[in-house]
Parts: C-alpha cells; structure tokens; sequence
C-alpha cells in the first residue's frame, strides 16, 4: 500500500514530523511533498493539496486524511501487524490519552517556544504558563512509564505512536536547553537516537544549510 504525505518544512513543523513518524513505525511505503512554510503563497499552495489549509495531508487509497492524529489511527488501523498501539489495554489506552492532550493541549508551550530543530538557546526566562505545561507532560511521560510494558527507552519501552506525538516536545525541550529530571532527559535522548527521528532531523538540518 503506496501513501503520499504532504508536509510543511522538515525544519519547522513539528506536526508533519508527526505524520511522517507515523508512517515510518507503520513500515509504510510513502512519497512526500513539502510545501515551504512561512511564504507569501504558502497557504494557496497547501490548498492546493488539502482542503483544510493545514499540513500534514495523507493521501491514502482511501481518501485524503487531514490532521496527525486522523493519520496516526488510520494507520494503526492499516497496518495492525506493525503495534503502533502498545498492545496492553491499561498502556493502549494511556498512549490515546497522552496523544489526545498532546494534540489538542500545551498552547503556551507551543506559542512560546516554537519548532526549530536548528535552535540552541534558552528562553531569558520561562513563563509560568510555559512551565505549567512542561511539569504536566514531565508528569504525562511518568504516568505513561508507570503503564509500560515493554522494555525500553521511549514511553511504552519500544517506539509507539506516543513518542512520535512526543517526538516535537522532546525537540523543544532540548533546544530551548530546559532542565528536566535525569528520567525525561534520558527519553530525550532515546528520541535523538531514533532513526526514524534522526533522518527527519537531518533533512531538515538541511534546509537550513540550503
């Protein structure tokens, strides 16, 4: 089964590293196209592909599938022999609840510490809404350790769909150099070693330097 994503740029969008993440635990085979962020006719062009203005776009053999987390279930649903779920009910269930509050939650976080996996600097100072979010998903990641099955360094011991959610807050937490307890710093870490990470990490290196 052949997919196609539409995504935004590597370097930036933490949702479409979402998305492709997704489809790298599948094993699924894809093409991608990337519309450049932050450009004058950027949203014409992601029109272009998807109805909802927004990126990361699946095309499917069954249809356009807009959002990353409308991508994550359909895939999990295509590709059951690859477990992007955790396969125990309680951890399976922890991993939808960690990803619907990563989805729909942490604004502050987001607004105040925006993607860029080029970046290497601390914030002057944190916001105390901003550290409010990041002590909730300190202690989201403890809650989804504590379920956890599997041996392993990321959420549920192997990669899930969890850590391809988390991947982006793993991201930002290490480039705006915050401080976390030596357990989060080492799921952090487990998120840099990933490959599937890594190659996206590259690629987006990349644009910078291009």
């Amino acid at each position: 089964m052949n997919y196609h994503l539409i995504i935004g740029d590597k370097l930036l969008s933490s949702w479409s590293l979402r998305g492709a993440l997704a489809l790298e635990l599948a094993g699924a085979s894809y093409d991608e196209t990337l519309v450049k962020l932050k450009q004058p006719d950027t949203r014409q062009r992601i029109l272009a592909f998807s109805p909802s203005g927004k990126v990361p776009l699946l095309k499917s053999p069954h249809g356009l599938i807009a959002d990353s987390l409308a991508i994550a279930e359909y895939l999990a649903e295509q590709h059951p022999e690859a477990r992007l779920w955790p396969e125990d009910v309680a951890a399976r269930a922890q991993a939808r609840s960690a990803c619907a509050q990563m989805h729909s939650g942490f604004l502050a976080l987001r607004s105040n510490m925006p993607f860029d996996l080029s970046r290497d600097q601390a914030l002057e100072s944190i916001p105390l809404e901003v550290q409010v979010d990041i002590d909730r998903i300190l202690a989201l990641w403890a809650e989804c350790r504590l379920v956890a099955k599997d041996s392993g360094p990321f959420l549920f011991g192997r990669p899930t769909l969890a850590d391809a959610f988390f991947a982006p807050v793993a991201v930002r937490l290490r480039t705006y150099r915050v401080e976390v307890p030596a357990e989060a710093a080492a799921y952090i870490e487990a998120i840099y070693q990933w490959p599937a990470f890594q190659a996206w990490q590259k690629a987006g290196l990349a644009e910078r330097e291009g």
